[in-house]
């Protein structure tokens, strides 16, 4: 791939959100690549001129395949991320995507199995779940990132967690 050119997983989240807000259609994928047909969970992170734009995703496949994954969570990164507002047309050309297909989460039983920069964390207590993806900027220890997934779960620091890690081939 040349300079500016991107991974056909990225192209698809980019074709999905600029054909849902144009013209309210999801697309459906042409050429798909071997990740693509995988069963994965997959989040899609949008980011305008270097801030988080939205960002949703599937802890476990949801879809029959990545490719279906990619469509789904593109559009919903773009349009119902509780934080943000519905991307707009006119911000479509200044929004760059990144797609992470996970691998499946691995129980965690001591801590010194995680390392923020490769490791992604889910926290669990009864039906409440929280996920961080690895290696994000300003997240720099495991107590950082366990810290955030029970805020963003709704889970006290005295309630008891079960911890799982996993892994993700990034794309951008």
């Amino acid at each position: 791939m040349t300079e500016g050119e991107h991974h056909p997983v990225v192209k698809l989240a980019k074709e999905a959100v600029e054909s849902y807000i144009r013209r309210g259609k999801m697309p459906k994928p042409r050429e798909l690549t071997p990740e693509m047909k995988e069963r994965a969970g997959v989040f899609v992170s949008l980011h305008k001129h270097g801030q988080l734009r939205g960002c949703i995703g599937t802890f476990e496949p949801a879809k029959d395949s990545v490719a279906e994954e990619i469509i789904a969570n593109a559009i919903s990164s773009s349009t119902m991320d509780p934080r943000f507002p519905p991307v707009t047309a006119s911000e479509l050309d200044d929004l760059d995507y990144s797609v992470d297909i996970l691998t499946a989460p691995e129980p965690v039983a001591d801590l010194s199995q995680l390392d923020p920069k490769e490791y992604g964390v889910i926290v669990e207590s009864g039906w409440k779940r929280g996920l961080l993806l690895p290696d994000l900027e300003g997240v720099d220890s495991v107590e950082e990132q366990i810290a955030i997934c029970r805020l963003k779960a709704g889970i006290s620091a005295s309630e008891p967690l079960n911890l799982y890690s996993f892994q993700v081939r990034r794309f951008k």
